[in-house]
C-alpha cells in the first residue's frame, strides 16, 4: 500500500470507504475551494456519520413520497421495452428507424454484489455496439458504468444509455420534476446535468480504455421529464460540456490532495471509534470535542448553498456563526468582501476603527462610503 493511500486510510479510520455515486460526485463542483471537503471525499469519510455524531445531521433531502413518484415515472417511461421512450428519442435525436435493441440489465440483479456483473455486461454490450459486432441501435436499461475516484472504482447507474445510428452514445436521465410552460426548476436541472456529466465521463473512459474515440460519447444530456401538470413525458437536450469540464477538474483535484495532507498535523484522524463492525448496530464512541478539534485542522469554506450539497453543512455553518465569518451572509457578500474574512473586520473597516491592509484600501473606502450613507439615512442608529 502506498504511503499516500495509507495516510488517507488513517484519516478515515479502520472502516470501508464511503462509496460515491453520481449525486455525491456532482456535489464536488458546488464548493471547489473547500479543503475540508476535498480531504474527506478523497479519504472516503462518511460525512453523514460525522454530522450525526457531532449533533448536526441534515434533514432528509427527499421524502419517501418524492422517491416513490420518481420511481413510478421512470417505470412508466420505460414500460413495454421502452416503447414510449424510444419514440421520444427518435424525435429529439432524429433517428431514422423505430426499432432498437432493448436490454434491461436489472435482470442481473440490483444488489451491491451484482454491480460488478452488470458493469461487465454493460461494457461488453457497449463495446460490441461500438465495434459493429452487436446491434448498432441499443438502449441499455439500468446499465452500470465505472469511474475512478481517488484511485478507487465508483459504480454509477445512469437511467439509460442510448446508441444512435450515426455511432454516437447518449446518456439519458429520467427525472420526475415537471417542465411547466417550458420552464423547469433551475436547481433541479443543474443537479440532473451534473449527475449526467458524471455518467458521460464514465462512458468516455470506458471507450478510451478500449482504444476507442471518446468523441463517440455525446456531451449533450437527454433529459426526460413530465410535461406541464400531466404525467406525459417530454424530452429535452442540454449541453453538459461545461459541467463535464468542471467535474473533471474536481476529480483531478481529489487526486492532488497530497499537498493538503502534508499540511495536517501528524496522526490526525476522523475515525469515529465504532464499538463494533456491524454497520446496523455499531455506535460511534469518539469524543465529540476531540473530533471537532481534528476537523478544525482542515480549512472549511462554508457557503450558504452548502446545505444542498454537503452533509457537514450545519456543522460548518455553526462554526462560521461562532467565528462571525462573512460566509454566513451569503455568497454575494462573500464575493464582495474579498479578503475580509470576518464580520467584525468588515465593520471595523467601515467605521474606520481598523486600518486596511494595502490590498484592502479600495474595499475599505467603499465600506466607509456605505457607512456614511447609512448614517445619513438612519442617523447612525445600529
Amino acid at each position: 500500500m502506498s504511503s499516500f493511500r495509507s495516510r488517507l486510510d488513517t484519516l478515515r479510520g479502520p472502516i470501508e470507504p464511503k462509496p460515491h455515486n453520481a449525486r455525491s460526485l456532482a456535489a464536488f463542483t458546488a464548493n471547489p475551494g473547500c479543503r475540508r471537503r476535498a480531504l474527506l471525499d478523497a479519504a472516503g469519510v462518511d460525512k453523514d456519520a460525522l454530522a450525526v455524531h457531532l449533533g448536526y445531521p441534515l434533514p432528509p433531502t427527499q421524502s419517501p413520497r418524492a422517491l416513490s413518484r420518481g420511481a413510478q415515472f421512470e417505470a412508466q417511461v420505460k414500460d413495454q421495452g421502452g416503447a414510449e421512450l424510444l419514440s421520444l428519442l427518435r424525435n429529439v435525436l432524429h433517428l431514422p428507424l423505430a426499432e432498437a435493441a432493448h436490454s434491461d440489465l436489472s435482470v442481473l440483479g440490483t444488489s451491491d454484489k451484482s454491480l460488478s456483473v452488470r458493469h461487465a455486461r454493460t461494457r461488453s454490450l457497449i463495446l460490441e455496439a461500438a465495434r459493429g459486432k452487436g446491434p448498432s441501435r441499443t438502449m441499455l436499461d439500468h446499465p452500470v458504468l465505472v469511474l475512478t475516484v481517488s484511485g478507487r472504482p465508483v459504480f454509477l447507474e445512469p437511467d439509460l444509455v442510448a446508441f444512435q445510428s450515426e455511432g454516437v452514445f447518449h446518456v439519458v436521465e429520467i427525472k420526475s420534476f415537471a417542465v411547466i410552460d417550458g420552464q423547469a426548476p433551475g436547481d433541479k436541472v443543474a443537479g440532473a446535468v451534473l449527475q449526467g456529466a458524471a455518467y458521460i465521463i464514465a462512458l468516455q473512459e470506458l471507450l478510451a480504455s478500449a482504444g476507442l474515440d471518446t468523441d463517440r460519447v455525446s456531451t449533450t444530456l437527454l433529459l426526460i421529464t413530465p410535461r406541464d401538470f400531466t404525467r406525459r413525458p417530454m424530452a429535452s437536450t442540454i449541453d453538459a460540456s461545461q459541467q463535464i469540464k468542471s467535474l473533471r477538474r474536481q476529480l483531478n483535484r481529489l487526486d492532488d490532495v497530497e499537498e493538503l495532507l502534508d499540511q495536517l498535523p501528524t496522526g490526525i484522524t476522523f475515525d469515529l471509534a465504532y464499538d463494533g463492525d456491524d454497520p446496523r448496530t455499531r455506535t460511534a464512541t469518539r469524543d465529540r470535542d476531540d473530533l471537532t478539534k481534528a476537523l478544525n485542522t482542515t480549512q472549511a469554506r462554508y457557503r450558504s448553498n452548502c446545505r444542498h450539497h454537503c452533509q457537514l453543512a450545519l456543522f460548518c455553518r455553526s462554526q462560521a456563526h461562532d467565528g462571525q465569518l462573512v460566509d454566513v451572509l451569503g455568497s454575494a457578500a462573500r464575493e464582495d468582501l474579498g479578503s475580509i474574512d470576518t464580520i467584525p473586520a468588515a465593520l471595523g473597516l467601515a467605521d474606520g476603527s481598523l486600518s486596511p491592509a494595502p490590498d484592502q484600501e479600495d474595499l475599505a473606502a467603499a465600506l466607509r462610503h456605505a457607512e456614511s450613507i447609512r448614517n445619513e439615512l438612519f442617523g447612525g442608529a445600529a
